[in-house]
């Protein structure tokens, strides 16, 4: 019996033999239980309800918690996901599961040509995916599991079967999607970035017509409130644009749709640090890695750093620059342990000040400008808070020794995920549970959270964030 079905064990009989569960305990075997439901035997769905199939980054999160629980398990969601790997190495944000009925979640195989009748150039044979990606948050996830146990994994060859392919997974991404010229990548569509409904995109969504609404289904209103989803002329965008590029054989440069977006880039930074260690681990240098991301980490500030808004801005290749609305995508890249002193300075004065609230007006970080005129405090990504958000946001804190701000955000993180069983987002000012419950990369990430003063005491390296001088 793993550590996830002794937890469940010990949660259904109510405590251990010493009395009931502290808080701590209690909320570890309520996420435990969590993972073990959304458990498909080889990837996490993030909902069985709203989201019945496996997405990339979300696996990337779960893998980091449930390395706390099983690191076998944890192990496997990134080897069923790089399973679907396609040729060119892109890694796609959809995963199919088979026994799931096609009017389950649109859009569906069928939509994106992924299956064995009119299957799209260098999609996998034996599973079907979407054609599109999403944040690169893999091989630091890698990492991660890697260090949770060290010898499980030598002895199955995780790292050496893994790192080929994360290897080819960040190189599709530097050489298909530098659209910009710069040394960054874009995301050719909003799905692609994660945060699917930012304000970010109303300005290059405008210019694309809608997909008439008779052609899709929306099968995420059937399981939330409509007033938090997308809007259906949103949604009509989206999936002309997801048409386009499938019907472009998913080419990359073409379509009209193209964001250097800062998060992205920022999760694409730390995962080239740990793709360096994880050549250390393998025996080979990781030189050549640790200067791409510096050479990554250069560029976006160059392309992306606005030091008058105090945070990273979108840029739009297709509209002719930056996009003036912040986002806490912009605050994202406080997680790299290259950035320049002063800059991440700025970061944490903008989650401090009026538009993000951090320490005042918010429980958590919101998703959107509080001060925004799109702002809104529970439509998806337009203003409610994420766990995997500020989850990031609380190692870029620690990384960059806002240590009080840190403990303070890890704990306002903790209660909320219990007070609202795990939900997908919170409304930023009263943590009131929007979207799914039960929800995985919540649970997963409030694992890790309450891992972390075990796994790093005083040193937030061996949490898993990276020094300076590369260690970790």
């Amino acid at each position: 019996m793993d550590r996830t079905a002794q937890l469940s064990a010990r949660a259904t009989e109510g405590g251990t033999a010493c009395g009931p569960p502290s808080p701590a305990t209690s909320l570890h075997v309520r996420a435990a239980r969590v993972l073990a439901a959304n458990w498909t035997g080889a990837s996490t769905v993030p909902s069985r309800s709203l989201y019945p199939h496996q997405w990339s980054w979300d696996s990337a999160f779960i893998a980091i918690g449930l390395r706390h629980l099983s690191p076998l398990r944890a192990q496997t969601e990134l080897e069923t996901l790089f399973g679907a790997q396609w040729a060119d190495g892109r890694v796609p944000h959809i995963v199919f599961n088979p026994s799931v009925p096609l009017d389950a979640y649109f859009p569906s195989p069928d939509f994106w040509r992924s299956s064995a009748a009119g299957r799209a150039a260098g999609a996998p044979r034996t599973v079907q995916t979407s054609g599109i990606v999403q944040p690169p948050v893999h091989a630091l996830a890698a990492w991660l599991v890697h260090r949770a146990d060290p010898g499980l994994s030598r002895a199955r060859g995780f790292l050496d079967r893994l790192y080929p392919r994360l290897a080819a997974w960040h190189r599709y991404l530097l050489h298909r999607r530098d659209l910009g010229g710069g040394g960054l990548v874009s995301v050719v569509h909003p799905w692609e970035q994660g945060m699917d409904n930012s304000p970010c995109w109303d300005a290059p969504l405008a210019r694309v017509t809608p997909a008439p609404a008779r052609s899709f289904r929306r099968a995420d209103l059937a399981h939330g409130a409509p007033g938090d989803r997308p809007t259906d002329l949103d949604y009509g965008r989206y999936v002309r644009l997801a048409a386009d590029y499938r019907d472009a054989g998913y080419a990359d440069g073409g379509g009209r749709f193209a964001v250097e977006d800062p998060a992205f880039n920022a999760l694409l930074i730390a995962s080239e640090h740990a793709l360096a260690r994880i050549a250390g681990e393998l025996g080979a240098a990781g030189t050549a890695r640790r200067a791409r991301a510096e050479r990554l980490t250069a560029a976006l500030v160059e392309r992306l750093w606005d030091p008058v808004r105090g945070i990273f801005l979108c840029r739009d290749l297709r509209g002719g620059g930056p996009i003036g609305v912040r986002s806490v995508s912009g605050l994202v890249p406080l997680l790299l342990p290259g950035l320049p002193a002063g800059i991440a300075a700025a970061l944490v004065r903008t989650l401090r000040g009026p538009h993000f609230g951090l320490g005042g007006t918010t429980r958590l970080v919101p998703s959107h400008d509080l001060l925004g005129e799109a702002f809104d405090p529970r439509r998806y990504w337009r203003g409610p808070a994420w766990f995997n958000t500020n989850w990031l946001l609380e190692r870029g804190l620690r990384a960059h020794g806002e240590r009080t701000a840190a403990d303070a955000l890890r704990e306002e993180s903790l209660r909320a995920a219990g007070a609202t069983a795990f939900a997908e987002y919170v409304d930023p000012y009263t943590g009131e549970a929007c979207g799914a419950t039960g929800f995985g990369w919540t649970a997963a990430l409030a694992l890790d959270l309450l891992h972390q003063p075990l796994e790093a005491g005083a040193s937030p390296t061996a949490a898993g964030t990276f020094h300076r001088d590369g260690r970790g």
